[in-house]
């Protein structure tokens, strides 16, 4: 994982490099074939003045699948941490505007996306733009560039910063998040399109686009109680057609590829990190049967469940 003094040079700031940061509040999660990620928010020195910045590290080792990696880094400004315990996230749950708890905050954040996890979203498939010849590792050498703060991207990384899930539907949360800020930060870096700029025209209309979305929190809701997409677009109130087609753009994802990617990021989850046992986690995520579970997370993960467990 990338060195928090590596993300803070992304300022250009030098001199913050010789100011003692204070660390109030720190979240990491490693677990083996999923998004790696770290978030450190510091206080906000009076003296410090920093630009939002952001990177994207293509690591490609040609020896090694599993050294190879997209990396996300920002270095964002702006934000407030409430060090009240009573209070969500850091976030400040007190009337009074001025709280005494709450601080000035800069965020340095790093996604490591492992080749093991991206190699779901173009096995298969023909690779038709720049952006899927990253996520295959065709281009044979690494580099470093910068990814532009579109409001997208910016959206996201507000969302994985500010929520009031914790626990398990937190897991859930996060891992649908950072799907999604992979495909925007490389659709911004690598292709630009215009913000409202929709190939479904239907999404030009913001009702339309709020129905998608709320699909999206509904297969999240339900990842242990599977969904069909007729039920899924009578709950919306759309059709099946404009649901997966205006889902596939939205989401860069068709509904199962999506729906079943959370699924087996989660069991990841609840396997590695909560310790359940291969039956619980196969019941907790609505499979009839383990042999079920057990063929689809080895097809996701390319692991057996049970070698995750031995990890």
């Amino acid at each position: 994982m990338q060195q928090i003094t590596d993300i803070l040079t992304l300022a250009h700031k030098h001199p913050l490099m010789n100011t003692e940061l204070e660390l109030v509040h720190k979240q990491e999660k490693q677990i083996p074939g999923s998004v790696q990620y770290a978030i450190y928010r510091y206080k906000l020195q009076s003296q410090m003045n920093l630009e939002d910045v952001g990177e994207l590290a293509y690591n490609f080792n040609p020896k090694s699948t599993k050294e190879r990696s997209i990396e996300l880094r920002f270095c964002i400004s702006g934000n407030k941490y409430c060090r009240d315990d009573n209070c969500s996230n850091g976030f400040c749950n007190k009337q009074n505007n001025n709280c005494r708890d709450e601080v000035n905050t800069f965020d340095a954040l790093v996604f490591q996306y492992p080749s093991s996890y991206l190699n779901q979203f173009v096995k298969g498939k023909s690779l038709q733009s720049k952006s899927d010849e990253l996520l295959a590792f065709k281009h044979k050498t690494s580099f470093t560039t910068s990814v532009n703060l579109c409001s997208k991207t910016r959206s996201i990384l507000e969302n994985v910063l500010h929520h009031n899930y914790s626990s398990a539907l937190e897991n859930i949360y996060v891992n649908s998040q950072l799907q999604a800020l992979l495909l925007y930060g490389l659709e911004c870096l690598v292709e630009e399109k215009a913000e409202e700029s929709f190939a479904c025209k239907f999404l030009s209309n913001e009702a339309d686009r709020e129905k998608i979305t709320l699909a999206k929190e509904i297969l999240l809701q339900r990842i242990g109680d599977p969904i069909t997409i007729k039920e899924l677009s009578r709950k919306v109130g759309t059709n099946e057609c404009y649901l997966k087609k205006g889902f596939k753009e939205l989401f860069g994802s068709t509904i199962f590829d999506f729906y079943q990617t959370q699924r087996m990021e989660h069991a990841k989850y609840l396997l590695y990190e909560k310790g359940l046992s291969v039956t619980d986690v196969s019941a907790l995520l609505g499979y009839s049967s383990i042999s079920h579970f057990s063929t689809a997370f080895k097809k996701h993960t390319g692991l057996k469940p049970c070698e995750l467990l031995l990890r």
